[in-house]
């Protein structure tokens, strides 16, 4: 059993920053990918950014390279997205989620995630 609790959402204007965590406890296993994914009401949810289980290897969505970063502490066990230069259309809930295959590469898709955490409200103004 994996549990993800997101926080740092909030209420921003465009050019601002956020930084959101995800904070992850896994009973079993220690050693997991992580997603964050993103839902703007009305849309299909969709892939921000990953990190693999060790932050050595991580993976954007072209409509965020350059202002966000994913970062982990895995002795805090939390995952961190940096978020940068925030536009009105980055608002959404951010949600993220864990990938217990560590042998896998980074997944982009949200089917491959296993576990999914409640998703935290980011609103940008313009």
């Amino acid at each position: 059993q994996v549990q993800l609790v997101e926080s740092g959402g909030g209420l921003v204007t465009a050019g601002g920053s956020l930084r959101l965590s995800c904070a992850a406890s896994l009973l079993t296993q220690r050693t997991f990918h992580v997603g964050w994914f993103r839902q703007a009401p009305g849309k299909e949810r969709s892939f921000v950014a990953a990190i693999s289980w060790n932050g050595g290897d991580t993976d954007y969505a072209d409509s965020v390279k350059g202002r966000f970063t994913i970062s982990r502490d895995n002795a805090k066990n939390t995952v961190y997205l940096e978020m940068n230069s925030l536009k009105p259309e980055d608002t959404a809930v951010y949600y993220c989620a864990a990938d217990i295959r560590p042998w896998r590469p980074l997944a982009t898709t949200s089917d491959v995630y296993n576990y999914w955490g409640q998703g935290t409200q980011v609103s940008v103004s313009s």
